[in-house]
């Protein structure tokens, strides 16, 4: 799952390019997108959540793993940060 504030501007940028990394690790990923509030819901949901280090923060106390990218632009960033989830 991407995060962004309104989960219609940068978290659909994000899940472009993770889509692009996934496709280059080979792995056939579903990512989906979300406001801040309805993330910490849909969480529970996702097995990573993918968002900037100040939403990471906002995001509270949440089972499910978060990897904070630091370049929603920078797909060598997002696939190293994925290949590290995945193992």
């Amino acid at each position: 799952m991407c995060v962004c504030g309104m989960g219609i501007g940068t978290s659909v940028l994000l899940k472009m390019n993770v889509e692009k990394a996934a496709d280059n690790l080979g792995v056939d990923a579903t990512v989906t997108t979300a406001d801040i509030s309805t993330a910490r819901g849909a969480a529970q949901g996702a097995d990573l959540i993918m968002t900037s280090d100040e939403l990471a923060e906002e995001l509270g106390q949440i089972s499910t793993p978060v990897q904070v990218v630091d370049n929603f632009m920078d797909i060598s960033e997002i696939q190293t940060k994925l290949a590290d989830h995945l193992g």
